[in-house]
């Protein structure tokens, strides 16, 4: 009973958070790409995009006689491109997430919420399907869904560190994982693998904490994880930073070299870094590998 009261605080507190977090998401959504409906391109569809000047290859079938007529030069009248897609996020929620070296600083957890929620808000806004892997929550389009998805990502988990959920992912589609990635590297390795041979393609998103990469710690020190479940004491902290240095570099060498031979995409973001930024970057990774 006294181990459920910690996480009974920690999830009433995230539920709090909810309606912050769907504003701010909505308003860091709205500067990454003001006005904005996501992605526009030619396609299949029944609403008109643009003109374009006739190129090599088009058959007469496709020229806009009617706009070609108001002009020297023949048209192809195109529409856009309404194919919508799914995409899977898993968003680490495991209580190693639950960290923030100051107090300026948000958690891990906060910080993975945020960019995630403001990407599936850029998805529906451009018409695709989101869905939280690991829960009840399968793609879908729609603000509604959007709605559903924060609700479900602000619910804290209890074990100390997670592995992405691969048996929901369907075949062909898209994956977005954020996480610290200081789990079990062998099953993140097979979970990958696994979704990689459906045809999942991807992105890893790994958020440290500043400290985390740094390890400004000295002399006597208690290295306890969020969770209580692992605990380290020494005297003699300083001995232990190159080492524990030397296993992150390792660490984040395998989830990069992992998305290499998957065909995904990884990059590193450090919570003191701009939210902004590391949402330009992962809307256009999607957006690029589609």
């Amino acid at each position: 009973m006294s181990e459920a009261l910690p996480l009974r605080s920690r999830a009433e507190e995230a539920t709090a958070q909810l309606a912050p977090l769907l504003a701010r998401a909505e308003q860091l959504a709205s500067a990454v790409m003001p006005g904005g409906h996501g992605r526009r391109r030619a396609g299949n569809g029944d609403d008109f995009w643009q003109y374009r000047p006739v190129q090599a290859g088009d058959t007469l079938r496709m020229i806009d006689w009617r706009r070609s007529a108001r002009s020297d030069s023949q048209f192809i009248r195109q529409k856009e491109w309404q194919i919508s897609q799914s995409v899977h996020f898993w968003v680490d929620r495991a209580q190693s997430m639950q960290f923030a070296s100051a107090t300026s600083l948000p958690q891990k957890a906060a910080r993975a919420q945020l960019l995630s929620l403001t990407i599936a808000i850029l998805l529906a806004r451009g018409g695709e399907r989101v869905g939280l892997s690991g829960e009840d929550l399968p793609p879908r389009a729609g603000m509604k869904q959007v709605q559903r998805f924060a609700e479900l990502l602000v619910a804290p988990k209890p074990e100390d560190y997670a592995a992405p959920d691969v048996s929901q992912l369907q075949r062909n589609s898209f994956a977005v994982f954020v996480s610290d990635f200081l789990g079990n590297i062998e099953v993140l390795e097979e979970r990958m693998h696994e979704a990689a041979a459906s045809g999942v393609r991807g992105v890893c998103l790994q958020v440290l904490d500043p400290v985390e990469e740094s390890f400004p710690f000295r002399g006597r020190a208690i290295f306890r994880s969020v969770g209580g479940t692992l605990e380290y004491e020494t005297l003699q902290a300083a001995d232990l930073a190159e080492r524990y240095l030397a296993r992150l570099a390792e660490r984040k060498a395998r989830v990069q070299n992992q998305c290499r031979k998957t065909g995904w995409q990884y990059a590193c973001h450090h919570t003191h870094e701009s939210a902004q930024m590391a949402v330009m970057w992962l809307y256009n990774v999607i957006e690029g590998l589609r």
